[in-house]
């Protein structure tokens, strides 16, 4: 995804004079795309990431799309007094984009881990989230990102992720987007960001006409109303997530059902507190957190088989 979002962020820089990269001394070999091309809307912050994000309030301020690019929760925990009194308090088009989120940066360990933010972010006033699944929703999100400009925050994986989508989709904040649609489907799988490739092989291996599989990119508590109204029609939803289960995108749906009274059966698949403590790859770490195919599979089950 990152190098995704590198080439395309260099694609709309060449006609959008206003986007700025700044970077906190990494993303070498890769963001050379764009630094290259436009050195004079390019900055090496150095290890400052708190100063990072003030520089680029300041840039906001005088009329540039700031785009701060950094390790996984290095650019959001370590930066959240800027970005809540720079950045979102002051509505400035600075988007923070975290390279490495989940559990992609799991043989670092908790220092590198970045589970609790959904949960941070989204408190934010003015906050829009960016939780692509795949390079093909990494492009388009950062197309709606530059066409709007706002305070937000783009998630990205680290390297390597598989393209789910066959094109580009048509992205919107608080949309939808169907990645598998059976016609007389009742029942939903929801995900966010990275967790949208396991979602897909899930359903892949038990297919049926009753589960439609969609990915939720754009979301931020402006756009409750209309999710709960896009929500409305199913029987049963399940939530995936590479975040911990508090604050993530279950939370966020779960509130969001309920302050448009929709009462619906529910259940969430995001990772547990045990991860914290553990050093691993992110595939294996995902599993001992329970974020695998068979906890999907037992979640859907309890639907189609209830008690």
């Amino acid at each position: 995804m990152r190098t995704a979002f590198i080439k395309e962020l260099a694609e709309l820089a060449r006609t959008n004079e206003t986007l700025f990269l700044v970077v906190a001394d990494l993303g070498y070999s890769v963001v050379e795309t764009y630094a290259e091309k436009f050195p004079a809307r390019y900055l090496n912050s150095g290890v400052a990431e708190q100063n990072t994000t003030g520089l680029a309030a300041g840039l906001a301020s005088e009329g540039y799309h700031v785009f701060t690019y950094s390790i996984a929760n290095f650019p959001t925990f370590r930066c959240a007094e800027q970005i809540r009194n720079d950045i979102a308090y002051h509505n400035l088009p600075v988007t923070v984009v975290a390279v490495g989120g989940g559990l992609a940066y799991g043989n670092l360990g908790y220092s590198h881990h970045a589970v609790q933010d959904y949960a941070l972010l989204r408190t934010f006033p003015n906050m829009l989230i960016a939780a692509p699944g795949d390079p093909a929703e990494t492009r388009a999100c950062l197309r709606h990102l530059t066409a709007a400009p706002r305070p937000s925050y783009l998630r990205l994986g680290k390297a390597g992720e598989p393209t789910v989508h066959t094109s580009d989709p048509e992205v919107a904040e608080g949309k939808l987007v169907p990645i598998i649609s059976p016609p007389r489907a009742k029942n939903l799988l929801l995900t966010t960001g990275a967790a949208l490739k396991l979602a897909h092989d899930a359903l892949l291996a038990k297919p049926t006409p009753d589960w439609q599989l969609c990915s939720l990119p754009l979301w931020s508590e402006n756009s409750k109303p209309r999710i709960a109204e896009a929500l409305r029609p199913y029987d049963a939803i399940v939530t995936i997530e590479d975040h911990l289960h508090a604050g993530g995108l279950g939370s966020y749906i779960s509130e969001t059902l309920a302050a448009a009274g929709i009462q619906k059966p529910i259940r969430h698949i995001a990772l547990s507190e045990t991860v914290c403590g553990l050093v691993a790859n992110q595939t294996t770490l995902n599993d001992k957190g329970g974020l695998n195919i068979p906890a999907i599979h037992r979640a859907m089950e309890t639907f189609q088989n209830p008690p």
